[in-house]
C-alpha cells in the first residue's frame, strides 16, 4: 500500500454535512441547567453530532431534566489521535520547544477532514467538501492568527505516521514551529489507503 504525505502551511492575520461513521453510543441523563451545547463540551463531541444522534429532539434548544441523550463515542479514535499529540510534544521537548495544547474542537475539524479524504477518495489539502484548511477551520467556528496542516495516508499507527512526518523537512517544520500553540489531530480508518491522518496547527 502506497503511503503518502503532504504539507500545507499559511499564516493568516486576525484571525455542513456530517461524515458517516459507525460509533458506539453512551447515554446521558439531562440535568437541570443542561443544554445540548454544555453536554457536547462535557463529552468533547460536536453539537451537530449529538443532534444527529438524537432525532427524538424536535427542537434541540429545548431539552428537559430526566431526558436521555445519546452521546456518540469516539474514544477509540481519540486514543490514537492523542498518541500522535503525545509524540508531537515529545519531539518538541527534544528540541527545547514548549508543548502544544490539545484542542478538541480542532481535532474534530481534523477528523472531519480525514473522514472526507476517506469517503471522497482524494488526498489533498483542498477538500471538495470544505475547501482549503484555513477556510474549513474558520467555518467550524475556530478563530486563529496562524494555521498549518499536515496530512498523510497509509501509515498504520501513530508511531509510523510521526516517523514519516519527522523524516520530511516540511512536515517536521510544522511540528517544530514556534508559531503554533495548539494542535488537533484527526484519524480515520477505511477507504483505498486504509488509514488517513490529519494534523492541524493554530495559534490564537
Amino acid at each position: 500500500m502506497k503511503k503518502t504525505l503532504f504539507i500545507f502551511v499559511l499564516f493568516v492575520l486576525s484571525m455542513v454535512s456530517i461524515p458517516k461513521a459507525s460509533f458506539a453510543q453512551q447515554i446521558y441523563t439531562v440535568q437541570p441547567g443542561d443544554s445540548l451545547w454544555k453536554i457536547a463540551v462535557r463529552y468533547q463531541v460536536g453539537i451537530s453530532e449529538i443532534i444527529q444522534a438524537n432525532p427524538q429532539f424536535k427542537n434541540p434548544n429545548l431539552i428537559y431534566p430526566g431526558e436521555k441523550v445519546n452521546i456518540p463515542n469516539y474514544d477509540a479514535i481519540k486514543t490514537v489521535e492523542n498518541q500522535v499529540i503525545q509524540i508531537v510534544n515529545q519531539e518538541r521537548a527534544k528540541n527545547g520547544l514548549p508543548a502544544l495544547a490539545a484542542n478538541w474542537e480542532l481535532s474534530r475539524v481534523a477528523r472531519y477532514k480525514a473522514n472526507d479524504m476517506r469517503d471522497k477518495n482524494y488526498f489533498s489539502h483542498t477538500s471538495p467538501t470544505y475547501g482549503d484548511p484555513f477556510t474549513m477551520i474558520k467555518n467550524f467556528g475556530i478563530a486563529y492568527r496562524a494555521a498549518g496542516e499536515n496530512i498523510a495516508a497509509g501509515q498504520t499507527s501513530a508511531q509510523e505516521v510521526m516517523r514519516a512526518w519527522m523524516n520530511s523537512s516540511g512536515h517536521r517544520a510544522n511540528i517544530l514551529s514556534r508559531n503554533y500553540t495548539q494542535i488537533g489531530v484527526g484519524y480515520s480508518k477505511g477507504g483505498t489507503q486504509r488509514y488517513y491522518w490529519v494534523q492541524m496547527f493554530i495559534s490564537k
